[in-house]
């Protein structure tokens, strides 16, 4: 069975549609946070797509608005602003936001798989250096599934990889986040059986992203070509 790769970014940007600007009067700063978006994880995603030749499904809409990389009954689907919103508006958010992102990117698994493919996913996020005063030790976290093999040996081959390109890199499996935690990996994991889907989430410390320099920009290169060195594998 063949590979094919799926790229997703489900917190690309920190857009408010017109709809629901009112909510987020006076919100500005929160927006431009890490509550707002993942900074970096859309221009990740496009590099990986690119040299993947793999298709991109991206969302630039604020996770504060709706969080695409929750179940739709997870209790921080919504943000503290939006979530007082009325019953009818969450439902309108979910039907016009959640609900499509959801699917196609499972349509998209599902058309590669009936081609007899395996489906590598990759969901780019970033995540903020500091959390609740602790300092994440990490500049890339690799998360899976501890259950399933096919994401196991895909990690393990990629930090050892990545330890042969970056020695001074430093990456962490299953880190600063669980890979089984709540998120769209884990929701497509219901759906399919582990030969056929692997479901892996990249995260980059946002450290490295606002410094804008050598680093994220040999990143952007890097963390694609060791994935492929990693599958080669």
């Amino acid at each position: 069975m063949s590979d094919s790769f799926v790229v997703t970014c489900e917190h690309g940007g920190n857009d408010v549609p017109a709809a629901y600007q009112a909510l987020f009067r006076g919100n500005g700063k929160l927006l431009n946070s890490h509550y707002g978006y993942d900074p970096g994880a859309l221009d990740m995603a496009r590099s990986l797509a690119a040299a993947l030749d793999a298709p991109l499904v991206a969302s630039t809409t604020s996770r504060l608005l709706i969080d695409l990389n929750r179940p739709v009954d997870h209790p921080k689907l919504f943000s503290g602003i939006t979530r007082a919103a009325p019953a009818e508006m969450r439902a309108e958010i979910i039907s016009g936001y959640h609900e499509p992102y959801q699917l196609q990117v499972e349509k998209l698994v599902s058309q590669l798989m009936a081609r007899g493919r395996r489906v590598i996913h990759i969901a780019s996020h970033s995540f903020t250096p500091e959390l609740d005063g602790q300092v994440r030790s990490a500049d890339v976290g690799l998360l899976y599934h501890p259950g399933r093999r096919g994401e196991v040996e895909l990690c393990a081959h990629w930090k050892r990889i990545l330890a042969e390109y970056a020695p001074d890199l430093r990456v962490r499996r299953n880190y600063p986040y669980r890979g089984k935690d709540a998120g769209l990996t884990a929701q497509l994991r219901l759906r399919f059986a582990a030969e056929n889907y692997v479901g892996i989430e990249l995260e980059v410390n946002q450290s490295i992203v606002f410094a804008a320099g050598r680093c994220w920009i040999e990143l952007l290169s890097m963390l694609p070509r060791s994935l492929l060195a990693a599958c080669a594998a």
